[in-house]
């Protein structure tokens, strides 16, 4: 088996070489995609994929839930003057949300939920082969998500939701880690009649309790890697509260917002129908590939400090006129 892995990473290099740089999104997603449907995924797959690279840290954990165990797995790619090689350069967090690869064994294959675990680890395989050609970035990236080919599923409006053998809290402290200072959250958001749209969309910028302006360098950006207008969806304060409160929430997108005071976006991998979390045959390799595109050029930038996703002036007048938010990161006063 460990063999399979060994020659997908000689793939990947090989096609570096050859140039085909512009075909290595889409073609990498695929791979990942293969590699993931598997009732046998796990954390230890998915970190073979990083073995011999020099300036990666790849690791997962098994960890128990009510209802079965998942493999958290964060992946670091090391930049030039990031942090943990004593420089100062900003550090991007990228975080695979979802419940599960698939809900075996009420539903056989890869769901659609899985979307978010695909994109983040082709994002991390991809800029690890990059990292080795050359194109290393100034900040470190961190790439966390969580490999279970087996979740529950649970009732939701209008379409039923992926669970998780795990909580959302157990989620955040996993996949939400104090060194990033800044996060793009990548989810499946297709179980709702808001998004009516197939591809990506972009969320405002949510922070300590504050839904904040649509950051416009994240749209410049869409705009260059989809070849298309922006598209962004609507957020509401009952979605960056923490999941366990009885409130309706589009799906988890912003959990990791409740976890940290960094800037958090919303990357929503989207359809135009109400497609359940729990779907199979629903997965889009070019709509994963589109936003596995637009967060490494994120990547690119932020950790250049050419821009952040919030006006940092503006946000310091809001909390001097109303106050901090933070409380919407509770449960409220039932905790």
């Amino acid at each position: 088996m460990k063999s399979y892995y060994v020659q997908l990473n000689l793939l990947y290099k090989k096609l570096l070489s050859e140039g085909n740089v512009e075909k290595l999104s889409l073609k990498y997603t695929m791979e990942i995609m293969e590699l993931l449907d598997d009732a046998n995924a796990n954390g230890e797959m998915v970190i073979q994929l990083f073995e011999g690279f020099e300036h990666c840290e790849a690791t997962y954990e098994t960890v128990e839930g009510h209802s079965g165990s998942t493999d958290f797995v964060k992946i670091i790619i090391k930049g030039t003057n990031g942090k943990l090689s004593g420089g100062n350069a900003p550090s991007l967090g990228i975080v695979g949300r979802l419940g599960g690869l698939g809900a075996r064994p009420n539903r056989i294959g890869f769901v659609s939920d899985g979307d978010g675990a695909a994109a983040a680890v082709t994002i991390a395989l991809k800029m690890a082969n990059m990292s080795i050609k050359g194109d290393r970035l100034p900040g470190d990236v961190y790439v966390t998500t969580h490999i279970c080919p087996s979740a529950p599923t649970q009732p939701h409006e209008p379409v039923d939701f992926m669970g998780s053998p795990v909580d959302i809290l157990t989620m955040n402290q996993y996949e939400v880690v104090q060194e990033m200072d800044a996060v793009l959250s990548i989810d499946t958001t297709k179980g709702n009649r808001v998004i009516n749209h197939r591809g990506i969309a972009l969320s405002p910028t949510v922070k300590s309790g504050y839904v904040l302006k649509f950051c416009d360098d994240l749209l410049r950006i869409m705009e260059m890697t989809t070849g298309d207008l922006p598209v962004t969806f609507a957020v509401t304060t009952q979605d960056i509260t923490p999941y366990g409160n009885d409130i309706y929430h589009i799906n988890s997108i912003l959990q990791p917002a409740v976890a940290t005071d960094a800037p958090v976006v919303g990357v929503a991998i989207t359809a135009k129908t109400a497609v359940p979390g729990c779907g199979t045959g629903a997965s889009h390799e070019v709509d994963i590939a589109q936003a596995v595109r637009f967060c490494i050029e994120v990547a690119k930038e932020y950790t250049q400090n050419q821009f952040e996703f919030y006006d940092v002036a503006e946000f310091k007048r809001l909390e001097k006129l109303y106050g901090s938010m933070k409380h919407l990161q509770t449960l409220g006063n039932e905790q």
